[in-house]
């Protein structure tokens, strides 16, 4: 489903007035206008969304569920354009906001095109006619290329979002048909990589083969902007404390801590004690900077051994240089327990500091999930719980 921006606003109004009439009058639209547009949601929809009575045209339980997301994505959309002319809330299409997003993003009309698979001059034109129906400028020529302005990334981060609202609807309407649709869209931190993630994608998989999964692999401020933006459902691994913005929310799953490691035939594992002293001797892996785990080596290694050090977020990359020289590097105690590095890595027995840190999900602040989203986060929840329970007993 890929419903109009008008017929979201004409569905929304008649799901409120009950009446064709009603939602003609405030849509600025004809009567049999309006009767086209959720004739054509409907057949989008397979399936009725509206109980025609006597006494009205009111929404039935999949139309409900409708009402709900397309009352969620309007409001991103008319928050964004609560300062622009009025004209933009009935004239805005979905071509327009994809011109709109692809632009921002591109700051280049020609690049802009190519993401979209359009002619430059379609593009244009889409965003100029945006603009005129906003009454505000979207876009600053510089000698540099296009800069846009806050108001073109405000809205087009609403339409983003409003997009998204729409997938997620498309997919509770399924549900209710007894039918599987979407997808689920995982941000994987590297932690979560080797633990949680794998077993409850294998259970999920076991109730709902059909369902398809994306799996995201990056840095968290990379991982961050996928979700925000709406194109990320779940981003899983470490905690940021404090949150890193205000419009995301986190869960705790269960709190992990960091050890030093090495190869299994590195020096330091032959003793028994190893001082702060003994580890400036020797190399080190160390994750990119911004991640908590970097934050806490910077506060146990001098300044000359962290320009020297190799950085990379790879657990793969880490195990393979630290089982071929004497580099030192940190993992997690999770971790370290899955069979490949514990064959190929030993800990050295010095406790880093500040090294507990909180893992768990991260999701857009607001957010509703589906039923398939809402039953893959309840097996995330139960095999965190099996893990939390196996530290609390070591």
């Amino acid at each position: 489903m890929q419903p109009s921006i008008r017929h979201m606003r004409m569905f929304q109004t008649l799901a409120e007035t009950h009446s064709v009439t009603r939602t003609a009058e405030i849509c600025h639209v004809s009567q049999p206008a309006v009767t086209q547009a959720i004739n054509k949601l409907e057949r989008d929809a397979n399936q009725p969304l509206f109980l025609r009575t006597p006494q009205g045209i009111f929404p039935n339980e999949a139309g409900q569920a409708m009402v709900r997301r397309t009352r969620r994505a309007l409001s991103f959309l008319d928050a964004a354009m609560a300062d622009m002319g009025r004209a933009i809330r009935f004239q805005a299409t979905r071509p327009q906001l994809h011109a709109l997003i692809a632009v921002t993003e591109t700051q280049n009309f020609t690049l802009a095109a190519r993401q979209l698979g359009l002619a430059q001059p379609t593009v244009h034109r889409s965003t100029s006619m945006l603009e005129q129906a906003s009454g505000v400028q979207f876009f600053e020529r510089t000698a540099h290329g296009l800069i846009a302005t806050k108001a073109a990334r405000q809205l087009a981060q609403a339409a983003r979002l409003a997009f998204a609202e729409m997938d997620q609807a498309e997919c509770d309407l399924a549900a209710l048909a007894g039918q599987e649709a979407g997808r689920i869209v995982i941000g994987a931190l590297p932690l979560s990589r080797s633990t949680i993630l794998p077993e409850a994608m294998l259970r999920f998989r076991s109730f709902h083969p059909s369902v398809p999964f994306e799996i995201v692999d990056g840095r968290y401020d990379e991982l961050l902007v996928g979700l925000r933006q709406g194109n990320i459902d779940i981003v899983i691994g470490s905690l940021r404390v404090p949150s890193a913005v205000g419009d995301v929310q986190q869960e705790r799953l269960f709190d992990d801590s960091v050890v030093i490691v090495a190869g299994r035939g590195h020096p330091l594992l032959k003793r028994d004690e190893v001082s702060q002293e003994d580890l400036q001797s020797y190399p080190w892996v160390i994750p990119r900077k911004g991640s908590p785990v970097r934050a806490g080596l910077e506060t146990l290694l001098p300044d000359e051994c962290i320009r020297r050090a190799i950085v990379t977020s790879s657990v793969i990359m880490l195990r393979e240089i630290l089982g071929d020289s004497d580099c030192l590097g940190v993992l997690s105690t999770a971790q370290v327990r899955t069979q490949a590095e514990s064959a190929a890595l030993g800990t050295i027995p010095l406790e880093m500091p500040g090294s507990n840190r909180p893992i768990g999900i991260t999701t857009r602040a607001g957010w509703e999930p589906t039923a398939m989203q809402q039953k893959f986060l309840d097996l995330l929840r139960e095999g965190a719980t099996k893990i939390d329970s196996t530290t609390l007993s070591d």
